[in-house]
């Protein structure tokens, strides 16, 4: 049998293209065929079903949002560029961002386990020192912060002609700051 010239890579590869394009809902299997300029066949020898490579398209958005907002954080202002990267995100890149927003989150039943899921363990260590503020203090602000940021995030990445970015970082700002004195009550 003579060797694919179609990988499985070049399948994930694809699909994240046709995702990041035009939404998770257009990662069809004759579209990445059609990408890839093959068969269907391919595709259906690599993939055992659609979710699974679904899924794997959207672990390769988590990785580019990584990615994507490592490299515009402000080192000195950590806290405040992180929320400004996820915004900026949801602008330049709505269809990631939609993916990122809603894909399953299995195993949550709170909005702790909803933190502990999106957060890494020294996120809220960082926040507090840098804050000088306890550990509940810094969790509680950063979550207010997640839900708000996702939620203007969501709003900007769906409004036409589209609100202004300084309009949205203000509003943001203007959060953290109620936020922030509400988790030092």
């Amino acid at each position: 049998m003579p060797k694919q010239r179609i990988t499985k890579e070049m399948i994930v590869d694809a699909a994240f293209d046709i995702a990041r394009s035009s939404g998770m809902e257009q990662v069809m299997v004759k579209n990445i065929a059609d990408k890839l300029g093959c068969s269907v066949q391919p595709i259906y020898s690599y993939c055992k079903n659609m979710e699974g490579l679904r899924q794997e398209v959207a672990m390769r958005v988590c990785q580019f949002i990584e990615e994507y907002t490592a490299v515009r954080v402000d080192r000195n202002d950590l806290f405040r560029s992180t929320g400004k990267a996820y915004i900026q995100l949801s602008k330049e890149e709505p269809y990631l961002f939609k993916i990122f927003i809603f894909h399953q989150r299995t195993g949550i039943s709170s909005l702790d386990e909803f933190y502990q899921s999106q957060a890494s363990a020294n996120t809220a260590k960082f926040i507090a020192k840098e804050l000088n503020i306890s550990i509940s203090q810094a969790k509680r602000l950063h979550l207010n912060m997640l839900i708000y940021t996702i939620g203007l995030g969501t709003i900007f990445s769906v409004t036409t002609p589209g609100i202004s970015a300084d309009e949205i970082y203000e509003q943001q700002e203007s959060a953290y700051e109620a936020f922030l004195e509400q988790a030092l009550k």
